[in-house]
């Protein structure tokens, strides 16, 4: 994966060749800026590859609290039933789920441009649960919010991953240790597969204590 800036061309990911069995979780680890927020948007199909394939045996769901596709003259209830027509799903039933789990109150029904960043936050949260996927993908987001907002989304979590596949990238390491069982390190472009997450981990931090 390239993307060219200003006369430069910036290789992001590189020679990535694996496969998210159903019902694995998997955690990556990688310092800023190393890909793993792209790498999630390709899996999800957010963006394309300039380079190679990717085979989806399961639904996908989009990076979960991806808000960068809500349409912001738009309500926030009227985004819901935008994605509920997409994936075929009853309207009123996703708008009970992302009113109860987001609870904006009457914000629900305002556009979204009048919203907070936390309320942002919660409606692109809410609204990544309200449909079942077979595969969740997981990145920092899942710090968003106040502490019982935190509480809500990681039980969501917990209970999606008892059931189906989870890809999740993070920075803090408590977070892949609760979620994950294997793990991988992005460094370079390149993606180095671990057995345990706790080896994932560690490797990464030798990565860290390297001079830059």
């Amino acid at each position: 994966m390239a993307y060219h800036i200003r006369r430069f061309r910036k290789e992001v990911l590189q020679d990535l060749s694996f496969v998210v069995p159903p019902r694995s979780a998997l955690g990556i680890c990688g310092a800023n800026g190393a890909g793993k927020s792209t790498l999630l948007r390709l899996m999800a199909g957010v963006e394309f590859p300039t380079g190679g394939s990717i085979t989806r045996t399961m639904s996908v769901s989009w990076p979960i609290g991806y808000a960068s596709a809500f349409q912001a003259s738009l309500t926030g209830a009227d985004n819901v039933r935008f994605i509920a027509r997409i994936y075929r799903r009853p309207e009123q039933e996703m708008l009970d789920f992302v009113e109860d789990f987001a609870q904006l109150g009457p914000y629900l029904w305002q556009p979204i441009k009048a919203y907070s960043a936390g309320m942002h936050a919660r409606l692109a949260f809410g609204l990544s649960l309200a449909i079942d996927f077979e595969c969740y993908l997981v990145d920092e987001v899942a710090g968003a919010g106040d502490e019982r907002f935190q509480q809500r989304c990681h039980a969501e979590i917990e209970r999606r991953r008892d059931h189906a596949a989870m890809v999740m990238v993070s920075h803090a390491s408590e977070l892949l240790r609760a979620y994950c069982r294997t793990g991988a390190v992005l460094r370079d472009g390149r993606l180095e597969f671990f057995d345990t997450i706790d080896e994932a981990i560690e490797r990464h931090r030798d990565y860290q204590r390297l001079p830059a």
